[in-house]
């Protein structure tokens, strides 16, 4: 047991056993130092060694290979081509065009794929960046105002914020919160600086720092998600998150939060001890509490996850296994504050509304639709080139959405012709896009992912076009389903709460879930596992026939699938989600 949890909680609270050896590897550290230095002027590797493999995660890396060309690498007795994926810290996603044009000529000249990638974290990735290019990387984009810091490992990692420009004092009050709560749970370590900035050494007691004050020593038990959304819009899928901010607003004044915690989508095949769950409301709380709640529910999650199994150590598993209600007397507690009762409120939709929108200030907002995120010049389509050419012209900022999508936000009037004529001559607005592919959403997977089990990127584009052609047969070509692919179950592209999910299980394979809503707001039941797919198209050509046949008037896939007894409904996931 680590001295953090010794000093906070007793008995049932607290999981005994052997830790997980991550609780070792984080305790011996030294605050996430490590030997990371060592390791990047170590020329045998191109890698990262022992312990360095995960604490560079977070510093806001992982350690990946090329894994199309890992077997032809072995023959040839070379080890893998490691290169590290970076996730960048932005809070709500909103990013300068000064900053972007940087970003992309970093991509261009130091990755191996040339690429920017928007995530659902709502920010973006760098793959393919060789050792070399590693701490040049850190040093851009400092010089810039951007950091990577804790968008990975066991802390919070990037706050998502509803990306509204329509709204935008509201929207601006939402952003101000989401950046408020990602500095005060950032860790206090100076290791990123120490080593990727060529920051001045810690000079305290032996040179080392002795204080986490809300993280602690050995740091939380696993990943830790934080949102604030603005209703009616569920766009940052508030249910696949351990902590969110529900915005309250009066006369358009932002006048508090209701609190949702425990939600997360992540599990293991085979293990009935996992399982995606929804957030539980705690209550409402004015906005001058808003991060001492923060700070009470991660340090509660802190002393209170399960640290010996790391597959049950997300907030989700510490409220059922404490009971809600135990985990928010805690955080009422430690907050020094009694929740209110919630506020009303209802999410009507989730999606990013592709296209032109107008601001009440008078501005206009561009939102491009960006098929799995992927920034890369194709054959006829220089999507990468084209938002450098919008950078270079736009007079407001980017907001990158946590759908994968990228809005031109606060367009004067006299600058919509420009802008859209730029987005439209390099692939960036196609009339022709389809409302199923803009539901649909993909994670990385192959070949860069080392958890990849199937692809999903690579194999959603057609997959949709397959799905299109299944709704146009069943004359419903202008409706669409909630389509998500994930490679792994560790919940990345967020499946878990799509209306049809689809889980990698093997090369080609795929479990398939049902059940999600149109809002995000209910966890999909497995339907069938292990389907080809082809099995899959089958399935949805059968399941699309019997929706339009049998629906009630405007029923969505996923309420129809629930009420027609095709699959049932997971109302409390431990207990419904296996049964």
């Amino acid at each position: 047991m680590t001295d953090v949890t010794k000093e906070k909680a007793q008995g049932p609270l607290v999981v005994e056993g052997k830790l997980a050896d991550n609780e070792r590897l984080k305790g011996q550290s030294n605050f996430l130092r490590g030997g990371i230095e060592n390791d990047l002027s170590d020329n045998m590797t191109g890698g990262f060694n022992g312990d360095n493999f995960q604490l560079i995660r977070f510093h806001g890396m992982y350690q990946q290979d090329d894994r199309d060309i890992r077997a032809e690498r072995t023959k040839q007795k070379l080890e893998p081509l490691h290169n590290v994926m970076l996730r960048a810290r932005m809070p709500g996603g909103i990013i300068k065009p000064e900053q972007w044009l940087a970003i992309d000529k970093f991509a261009q000249e130091s990755t191996s794929y040339g690429s920017i990638r928007l995530t659902t974290r709502q920010t973006f990735q760098f793959h393919g960046v060789l050792k070399p290019n590693i701490k040049l990387m850190h040093q851009t984009l400092n010089s810039i105002g951007i950091d990577s810091i804790a968008t990975a490992g066991d802390v919070n990692r990037n706050v998502l914020c509803t990306t509204n420009p329509v709204e935008s004092e509201l929207h601006q009050e939402a952003y101000e919160w989401a950046t408020k709560i990602s500095e005060h749970l950032l860790p206090k370590t100076r290791a990123y600086a120490e080593i990727w900035l060529d920051g001045e050494k810690i000079d305290g007691p032996d040179g080392k720092e002795t204080e986490e004050p809300i993280l602690g020593s050995n740091y939380l038990p696993r990943k830790f998600k934080t949102t604030v959304v603005i209703p009616p819009n569920n766009d940052v899928d508030v249910h696949a998150n351990d902590l969110n901010f529900v915005a309250i607003a009066k006369d358009g004044k932002l006048i508090g939060f209701n609190v949702l915690v425990g939600g997360g989508l992540a599990m293991t095949h085979g293990d009935k001890s996992t399982y995606p769950r929804r957030a539980d409301d705690f209550g409402f709380v004015p906005l001058a509490n808003t991060l001492d709640v923060a700070a009470a529910v991660v340090t509660t999650q802190r002393d209170w996850g399960n640290r010996v199994n790391r597959k049950n150590a997300k907030t989700k598993y510490t409220l059922d296994r404490v009971g809600s209600d135990v985990f928010k007397a805690e955080v009422e507690k430690r907050a020094g504050i009694i929740f209110e009762e919630s506020q009303p409120y209802e999410f009507t939709s989730r999606g990013d509304n592709i296209g032109w929108v107008k601001g009440f200030e008078g501005k206009h907002h561009l939102a491009l639709f960006i098929e799995n995120g992927r920034l890369l010049d194709y054959p006829g389509k220089p999507l990468k080139t084209g938002v450098a050419e919008l950078a270079k012209v736009h007079k407001g900022d980017f907001r990158m959405t946590a759908n994968q999508n990228l809005i031109v936000a606060g367009v004067a009037e006299e600058d919509k012709a420009q802008i859209e004529q730029i987005a439209r001559a390099h692939g960036l607005m196609d009339d022709r896009v389809s409302q199923q592919r803009k539901d649909s959403m993909a994670c990385v997977a192959f070949p860069t992912c080392p958890l990849a089990m199937a692809e999903a990127e690579r194999y959603l584009p057609s997959l949709v076009t397959d799905v299109e052609a299944i709704l146009a047969k069943h004359n419903v070509a202008d409706e669409s389903i909630i389509l998500r692919v994930t490679g792994c179950p560790n919940g990345c592209g967020r499946a878990m709460l799509a209306e049809i999910g689809l889980v990698g299980k093997g090369p080609g394979k795929y479990n398939m879930h049902l059940g999600g809503n149109l809002t995000g707001t209910r966890v999909p039941k497995i339907y069938k596992e292990n389907l080809s797919e082809q099995d899959i198209l089958n399935e949805i050509d059968e399941l699309v026939a019997r929706w339009v046949t049998e629906r009630e008037t405007n029923e969505a896939f996923g309420d129809f699938v629930i009420r027609a007894g095709i699959i049932a409904e997971v109302k409390f996931s431990k207990r419904d989600f296996h049964d």
